[in-house]
């Protein structure tokens, strides 16, 4: 059977999206408030067999559907591919996941190599029946489009992040002045949060220590929307950024949150 071009692959995307979504919170599921074991990777973070088992169910689906492609995991490492790769985040809040919490949820993304372009993203929570998907022509919640919000000033901002506990002591006094000039910041929520972000439910997401399996989804939704999505430097995020992420809901929010997080 002939590998479709790369035009054909772009412009059928949705449906097979969809399909990986559905089996991986099959998956995820089936796991989700039982009393299920789990270890810990190099560093510290745990791991579970529904993080595994989702992102093998994902490889094998796309190596059948895509055998050209290359795949980067979280948990599988990477398998090089010819012009396209997919990022897998299985589960992302894995911490959430076994602690009973609902916030956790499955990234995928995939990436044109030879442009740096992301083509298209998915943060979909198995738990909760929500899903977004963003390409260059918008974004999606459950099928219907959404929009950042219109806040352009930081001081009616609502800030998000996922934990203190992920931030550096000095990148941490960086967020802490930052939030503590927002409306209000709240903490926890993982990938969920961009979600709430290209809904228009909250105005910024800053974290750090994130991977690009972390982040790669999150470009084309947070863009789709209408938002913006960057490093700490303002610059657009690629396989190689260091982690420290900045959501916008525009520009101009964006450069107000820059311009205290260079200066802290």
């Amino acid at each position: 059977m002939a590998t479709p071009d790369h035009a054909s692959i772009e412009a059928n995307l949705a449906p097979f999206f969809d399909d990986l979504a559905d089996a991986a919170g099959v998956i995820a599921r089936h796991h989700f408030r039982t009393r299920i074991d789990f270890e810990r990777k190099d560093d510290l973070s745990p791991v579970t067999i529904a993080d595994q088992g989702i992102e093998r169910e994902l490889r094998r689906r796309i190596e059948a559907r895509f055998p050209d492609h290359g795949i980067l995991g979280e948990e599988m490492g990477s398998t090089p591919g010819e012009r396209y790769t997919w990022y897998l985040d299985p589960i992302d809040g894995t911490k959430s996941f076994i602690s009973g919490m609902p916030l956790f949820g499955t990234l995928i993304a995939l990436n044109d190599d030879r442009s740096g372009r992301v083509v298209a993203g998915m943060i979909d929570m198995p738990a909760l029946g929500e899903r977004w998907y963003g390409t260059a022509d918008g974004t999606t919640f459950n099928g219907l489009p959404v929009r950042v919000s219109a806040t352009t000033e930081l001081a009616d901002a609502q800030i998000y992040t996922s934990s203190p506990d992920f931030f550096t002591p000095e990148d941490w006094e960086r967020y802490d002045t930052l939030s503590r000039k927002a409306m209000f910041r709240r903490f926890g929520g993982d990938c969920y949060q961009y979600g709430l972000l290209a809904s228009g439910y909250c105005d910024l997401v800053v974290e750090t220590s994130l991977k690009s399996f972390d982040f790669m989804a999150l470009v084309p939704v947070i863009e789709g929307a209408g938002g913006i999505i960057r490093d700490w430097s303002g610059k657009p995020l690629d396989p190689t950024s260091d982690g420290r992420v900045i959501a916008a809901a525009n520009e101009k929010l964006l450069e107000q949150a820059l311009e205290i997080i260079e200066t802290s």
